[in-house]
Formats: C-alpha cells, sequence, structure tokens
C-alpha cells in the first residue's frame, strides 16, 4: 500500500485531469445503463406494437413504485415508440461517445504526465548516486528498471487505468439498474461478486511475485547485451560468438520459463470468472422464469435485467486482468523505489557551503578509506598526510592495487574518506557542496569517456552556449584541431559510441581540450597516457603540457618518464607514503622509486635492442 500510495501521489500536479476524467467516465457509465433501461420499451413497446402499453415515454421499475421518464430527454413533440427510442439512443450513444473519447484522453494525459516525472525522478536518483553505487549494480539492472519496469508502470498507469475507470463506472450504474430491474433476484449475485474478489486477491498476489522474477531475468537479458556490444571486439578477438549466444540463450530460457509462470498464473483469472458467471446466469434463469409465469416481471424487464447482468459481468471479469496489471505495476515500482531510497554513500551536508574558488592548499590529513567487502571491511588507504599547495605538480607512482586512484578520486568527493580528512583552503570537503567542488577539478583518464555527438559538443560537453572560436582555441591547445579539420564535417562530425571513429591518441586530445575549455584551477591525470602508442603519447605529452600549465595537478602514471617533471613524487605502497621527493631526491634514496626507475630502464631498454633486431 505504501508503494501505490506513493506512485499516486505522482498524480498530484494532474488532479484537474484525473477529476474531469472521472466525471466523463461517470457519464459514460451512465449513459451505458440508461441504454439498457430502454430494452424494456424496445421489446414492450417498439417490437410489439399491438400489445398494450402504458405512455412509452415512462420506463416503470419493476418492484419499484417509480418510472423513468423519458420526456425529460425527449422532445414533446415525439410520441412514436421507436420515434422516442431511437432519439433516446442515438443522443446517448453520442454523449457517451464525445465523453469516453475526452475522457481517456484525459486519463491517459494525467497517467503518462506521471510516468515521466516518475522516470525523471528515477534517472535524477540514479545519476546523482556516488560512484560506488554503479560499482554494486551492473548497468543491465539499471537500464532494465529505467526502461522495462518503468513500462509496467505506465501500462497500468495509462492504458489499464482509463480502461479501469470506465469499467469501474459502467459496473456503478449497471449495478444500480440490476437492483432496481430484479428486486430480489440481483442480491444473488452478491454471493458471487465475494467470490471473485476473493479468488482476484489471491490470484494478484501471485502475480506481483512472478511479475518481479521475470523483470529481474530480463535485467539479466540487458546486462548480457551491455556486455557483449560494448566488448564486441574481444568477443570477436577471442572467438567467443558461440559461448555469448549460449550463454544469453541460457538467460533468455530462463525469461520464458519465469514469464510461462507469470501467465500461467494470469490465465486463470478469465476461465475462473466465466465459471462463476455461468453457474450465476443459470440460477438467474431459473428464477426469471418463474417471475415471469407468476406475472411478477414482463419479458422486456426480464431480458433488460439479464442484459444488465451480462453488462455488469464484462466489468467484474475484467476486475481480475485490472488488479493483476495494478500488481504487476506494484512489482516493478519496488526495484524503482529501491533505487530511488538507496542511502547514498556520498551525501551532500543540507546547510553546505560553496566554494568559491581555490586558493591556497589542498591537505590530506591522516586521510583513510575502506569498503566493505562480504560484510568485511577492506583497508585501501592508510594515515595518508600530504600537503599540496597551489600550482604544484604532485605524481603518485607505485604497484597496482596500491591505492592511487583510489587517493586521487577522493579529491571530487567520488567516495568519502572514512578516517581524517581532506581540506580545500581550510575547508573540509564534506563541508562544501559537491557541485562547487567538482566545478574546480577536470579529469583525464586513460580510458575516455567520449558521447555519440559530434565533436564540438563533446569538447564543449556541459558548456552548450560556449562560441565556437573558443572550442577550436582549445582543440588547438589539445593539439587536435588540425585531425579535427580533417574529419568529414570537421567540428560537427559525429564520432560514434565513445569516439570509435577516432583512434586513441585522437580521442585523448578530444579530452584534453575538454578539460582545457572547462579551465578548472585542478586537475587529476590518472594513467592518460598508457594506452597510447609512442607517437600518440607524444603528442597527447605536448597537449599535457599545455594543459597543466599553471594548474595544481595530480598526476598518476606507470611510466615513469612522465612523471619524473613532477614538483614531488610520490610513492604509495599497500595503501600508505613510503617515499616522497623529486626525481633526483627520490634516486638518491636507492628505495622502491629507484628500483622501479631501473627496472624500466632496463625493460624500455631491452624492448628498444629486440626492435633494433627485428629491423
Amino acid at each position: 500500500m505504501r508503494r501505490l500510495w506513493r506512485l499516486l501521489l505522482y498524480a498530484r500536479p494532474y488532479l484537474l485531469y484525473s477529476l474531469i476524467s472521472v466525471v466523463l467516465m461517470a457519464i459514460v457509465g451512465a449513459m451505458a445503463a440508461f441504454r439498457i433501461l430502454l430494452v424494456k420499451p424496445i421489446f414492450d413497446n417498439v417490437l410489439a406494437p399491438d400489445a398494450p402499453s402504458p405512455n412509452v415515454l415512462n420506463i416503470p421499475i419493476p418492484h419499484r413504485n417509480i418510472s423513468l421518464n423519458l420526456q425529460w430527454l425527449v422532445p414533446s413533440h415525439f410520441h412514436n415508440a421507436w420515434t422516442v427510442i431511437a432519439y433516446a439512443l442515438v443522443c446517448s450513444a453520442l454523449l457517451k461517445s464525445i465523453c469516453d473519447y475526452v475522457g481517456t484522453y484525459l486519463v491517459n494525459y494525467a497517467g503518462f504526465g506521471m510516468i515521466t516525472d516518475l522516470r525523471n525522478d528515477l534517472y535524477n536518483a540514479v545519476l546523482r548516486r556516488s560512484v560506488a553505487f554503479f560499482q554494486r549494480h551492473t548497468t543491465g539492472t539499471l537500464l532494465s528498471t529505467l526502461i522495462n519496469d518503468i513500462e509496467r508502470v505506465q501500462v497500468a498507469m495509462s492504458a489499464v487505468l482509463s480502461e479501469l475507470m470506465q469499467q469501474f463506472f459502467t459496473l456503478l450504474w449497471t449495478a444500480v439498474v440490476v437492483v432496481l430491474m430484479g428486486g430480489k433476484l440481483s442480491w444473488i449475485l452478491l454471493l458471487f461478486v465475494l467470490v471473485v474478489i476473493s479468488s482476484a486477491r489471491r490470484i494478484g498476489r501471485s502475480v506481483r511475485t512472478t511479475t518481479r522474477k521475470g523483470q529481474d531475468k530480463l535485467a539479466e537479458i540487458q546486462n548480457i547485451l551491455h556486455e557483449t556490444i560494448t566488448g564486441n571486439r574481444i568477443v570477436k578477438a577471442f572467438g567467443m560468438e558461440l559461448w555469448e549466444m549460449d550463454r544469453f540463450r541460457t538467460a533468455a530460457r530462463r525469461l520464458f520459463r519465469a514469464n510461462l509462470k507469470s501467465v500461467s498464473v494470469q490465465a486463470i483469472s478469465s476461465p475462473l470468472m466465466d465459471a462463476i458467471g455461468s453457474v450465476a446466469i443459470a440460477l438467474l434463469l431459473l428464477l426469471g422464469r418463474d417471475r415471469i409465469r407468476a406475472h411478477e416481471m414482463t419479458a422486456g424487464s426480464f431480458i433488460a435485467f439479464l442484459i444488465a447482468v451480462f453488462t455488469l459481468y464484462d466489468p467484474v471479469r475484467k476486475c481480475a486482468m485490472f488488479y493483476n496489471s495494478f500488481q504487476q505495476a506494484l512489482g516493478a515500482s519496488e526495484e524503482i523505489f529501491r533505487f530511488m531510497d538507496a542511502q547514498d554513500d556520498v551525501i551532500e551536508k543540507k546547510k553546505a557551503l560553496p566554494l568559491p574558488g581555490f586558493q591556497n592548499e589542498i591537505r590530506f590529513e591522516h586521510v583513510g578509506f575502506a569498503y566493505e567487502v562480504d560484510h568485511e571491511q577492506k583497508q585501501v588507504l592508510r594515515d595518508i598526510n600530504l600537503d599540496v599547495k597551489r600550482g604544484e605538480v604532485i605524481a603518485f607512482v607505485g604497484p597496482s592495487g596500491a591505492g592511487k586512484s583510489t587517493l586521487v578520486n577522493l579529491i571530487p568527493r567520488f567516495f568519502d574518506v572514512t578516517e581524517g580528512a581532506i581540506t580545500f583552503d581550510g575547508h573540509d570537503l564534506r563541508d562544501l557542496t559537491i557541485a562547487s567542488l567538482r566545478k574546480l577539478i577536470g579529469k583525464v583518464t586513460q580510458e575516455t569517456v567520449l558521447f555519440n555527438d559530434t565533436v564540438r559538443n563533446n569538447i564543449a560537453y556541459g558548456q552548450p552556449d560556449v562560441p565556437l572560436a573558443r572550442v577550436q582555441a582549445a582543440a588547438k591547445a589539445a593539439l587536435a584541431h588540425d585531425f579535427i579539420e580533417r574529419l568529414p564535417n570537421s567540428y560537427d562530425t559525429m564520432i560514434g559510441e565513445k569516439g570509435a571513429r577516432l583512434s586513441g591518441g585522437e580521442r585523448q586530445r578530444l579530452a584534453i581540450a575538454r578539460a582545457l575549455l572547462k579551465n578548472a584551477p585542478i586537475l587529476i591525470l590518472d594513467e592518460a597516457t598508457s594506452a597510447l602508442d609512442t607517437e600518440s603519447e607524444a603528442l597527447v605529452q605536448a597537449a599535457l603540457a599545455n594543459l597543466m600549465q599553471g594548474r595544481t595537478v595530480f598526476v598518476i602514471a606507470h611510466r615513469l618518464s612522465t612523471v619524473r617533471r613532477a614538483d614531488r613524487i610520490v610513492i604509495i605502497e599497500h595503501g600508505q607514503i613510503t617515499e616522497m621527493g623529486s626525481h633526483e631526491e627520490l634516486l638518491q634514496l636507492s628505495g622502491t622509486y629507484k628500483r622501479l626507475y631501473d627496472l624500466q630502464f632496463v625493460t624500455d631498454r631491452a624492448v628498444e635492442t629486440v626492435a633494433e633486431g627485428t629491423a
């Protein structure tokens, strides 16, 4: 009920449209019931013109000392039975059609608007989650929730809700007709309605469970699709097409079984309602025959009553379908609200201060960081103490897994420290607004992230109104302008998903141009040249030199030739700082840095010797 209430809260901005649609659907139901009342004079007067009959403008209600006077609706100069009934039928049909169309449109407008708001809120919630959130949840699971689970809720809150409202008011008004026309006969139906409701509730609970399982299996398939499509070159290089196809078929088979289980539960509804309805109709026919023989009802009255019962049966039968659809929506909403309510690891304080700029220094004070793995804390960083002055270039060196990338990811608050503090000009990062902090930081990584958009929009990411001249200036400083000009449409060329139409060096230079255009005073370079060949690396290194001018820079690189010109080199081992100094100072210490430097020098020399021998 809590999830249902949360879903309905999204309908508040569309309350007026919903209320109007309720009124219109009520008129639709009333017109459907009114046409049932016309069945009696059709049989007793129009189809039996010689039968003695009172004024056709009055429709007497059996078992009630009342009658419906059609004179309220039909012009007074109409007296012929056929004319009166035809006029009433056509007018009620037109009114019903108009109200049905407008009501359906408005309820769908409210439903689609509500789902659009829900989808936007979910995307906003996911987008603002910390990096740890995306490490815990696969891309396929997130996509499945944003697309498939939302789609389930959308069906229930638009098309099904529209049909539900129409059927509800048809049920309501027809029930009134059944009670008025059938008298004591109508009470028999109450027993069957109770059976229908009880059955629908039991089936609905099973539907919600099976729907959630089906959505989870669909998320597995989307995850496999995402991995194999984005990693298609690795799949082909290792000849794993058959293995991936088998993995996909296995997941598809699991989805198939989950869907069949869901269908097997839902399919019970309609046959069950038909069986219950058939028993009710048979019993009413038996009792109605006796009423007609006893002249308590006319044939026309009883036929009108039966048609009302049949009309009543359709919305009752569909109640189970509606209930199942809403149970599916509730099952899908479980994952939606789970992501929306997820407790984030990085939380901005309510009264966080905006950081106007970076003036003096960044300090790491006894910084430690740990994360949970299988309910155990894994310590990554321990007691990191470091002062970085404005304009200083700091390089982090160490073996893989030592904690270098984790350390620099603490600066823009991708993660929060678990011990100690990081301060900007004396302000703890946790006391600052995340937006103002990240505005001051630019980042270029080994895995360049580009979007399926134009070159210009990728360089001006987040700054759509920047003039082309500034974009070109950034590209020139990043040594990217020349190759951009050789592209088919220059700066308006679409570069494909993740920049697939560009080389590795070209993608990296675009990322550097983007960082240059952002013009942030703090720069993080995380293995920015490690995946490049020698020629591309030389170009990127030159572009990086332009980017680093006048900025506070944190560099991570395994190639020590990249970091030797840093003001200070920090050696990190097992999550701790073991050495720190300039290139020359660290060589004199004869410690870890010298060992790594000598090893890399010997390796590079060996590679050059092999290359010369091959040539």
